[in-house]
C-alpha cells in the first residue's frame, strides 16, 4: 500500500488508516487506488474477521476528493477539448472502495475523528458501524462544487436518515455536528475525541472475537430487506439462519451458555 494508507493485520482486525493528515486526509489518485486496495484485500482475507476504517491526525476523517489535484485535471481536459476519463474515479476507485465495505462478510467500523465530507461521509456511511469523535463534523458537499452524490451516499444517506433529510442534506450542505449526527442515526456512538482510538479499538476487537459469520448474515439479512417485501424478508430469515444454525459457532456458542463459559468462536 502506499503510505497514505496504512494497512495492518492483527489477531483477526484489519486497520485501515488514512494518512495524509496534512491534507485532511483528502482523496489524491494515489490514496484512492490503496484505499481501494487496502478495502479490498481486508475483504476477501478469510483470517480477517473486522474491519476498522479511521484516519491520522485529530482535523479530519477524510474531506472527499482532493480538488486540488481534481482541478488540475479539469483544466487539462478542457484545454484538449475532451473531459473523458476526469470523472472516472466514481466507477475506478469509489464504487470498489464502497462495494467492498458494504459486501464484506464481516463487520466495520469506522472511527470518525474529525471532518467527514463529501466521499469521505460516504465511506462512514459504508461502514456498518460509526464511532464519532464529539469534535467530528459530516457534511455531504457535492451541491457545493456543483457536483451530485457519489460513494454511495444516495444510497445509504436516505436509509439512514430517511429520504426527507436526505434531501435536505444534499441539497442544502452544512456541517453537522457530533451531536446531530447522533440523533440522526449517523453516529451510532460518540466518545470524547481524546478517547475515540482507544474506543474504536475496544468495539472493533469484539467484533473480531465474536461470530464472523453470524455478523455476515446480519449484514445480509438487513441489506436485503431494505429492498424486499415482509415475505421475502422472512423466506431470507430463514435461509441465513439455517446457515447460522449449522455453524461451528453456533454450537460453541450454545455450549459457552449451557456451561456459563466465554465462547472462543472459529469464524465457522
Amino acid at each position: 500500500m502506499a503510505d497514505t494508507v496504512l494497512y495492518e493485520v492483527s489477531d483477526g482486525l484489519a486497520t485501515i488508516t488514512l494518512n495524509r493528515p496534512e491534507a485532511m486526509n483528502a482523496l489524491n489518485t494515489g490514496t484512492k487506488v490503496a484505499l481501494r486496495d487496502a478495502a479490498q484485500a481486508a475483504a476477501a482475507d478469510s483470517s480477517v474477521r473486522a474491519v476498522l476504517l479511521t484516519a491520522a491526525g485529530e482535523r479530519a476523517f477524510c474531506v472527499g476528493q482532493d480538488l486540488k489535484e481534481h482541478i488540475g485535471g479539469l483544466l487539462a481536459a478542457r484545454e484538449s477539448g475532451s473531459d473523458e476519463g476526469v470523472m472516472s474515479t466514481v466507477r475506478e476507485h469509489y464504487n470498489p472502495i464502497v462495494r467492498a465495505l458494504t459486501g464484506a462478510a464481516k463487520p466495520v467500523v469506522a472511527a470518525v475523528n474529525g471532518v467527514a465530507a463529501g466521499a469521505g461521509f460516504g465511506f462512514a456511511l459504508a461502514a456498518d458501524y460509526r464511532i464519532v469523535a464529539d469534535t467530528a463534523t459530516f457534511n455531504t458537499s457535492f451541491a457545493g462544487v456543483a457536483l451530485t452524490a457519489d460513494s454511495g451516499i444516495s444510497w445509504t444517506l436516505p436509509r439512514v436518515v430517511g429520504p426527507g433529510r436526505a434531501a435536505d442534506l444534499l441539497l442544502f450542505p452544512r456541517s453537522i455536528g457530533a451531536q446531530e449526527a447522533y440523533d440522526l442515526g449517523i453516529a451510532n456512538r460518540v466518545v470524547p475525541a481524546a478517547d475515540l482510538a482507544a474506543e474504536a479499538v475496544k468495539v472493533a476487537r469484539a467484533l473480531a472475537e465474536g461470530p464472523t459469520l453470524a455478523y455476515a448474515a446480519l449484514k445480509e439479512s438487513l441489506a436485503h430487506a431494505l429492498s424486499h417485501s415482509l415475505d421475502e424478508s422472512l423466506e431470507k430469515e430463514d435461509e441465513l439462519q439455517t446457515r447460522a444454525g449449522s455453524s461451528e459457532d453456533h454450537t460453541i456458542a450454545v455450549q459457552a451458555f449451557v456451561d456459563k463459559e466465554k465462547p472462543k468462536y472459529l469464524g465457522r
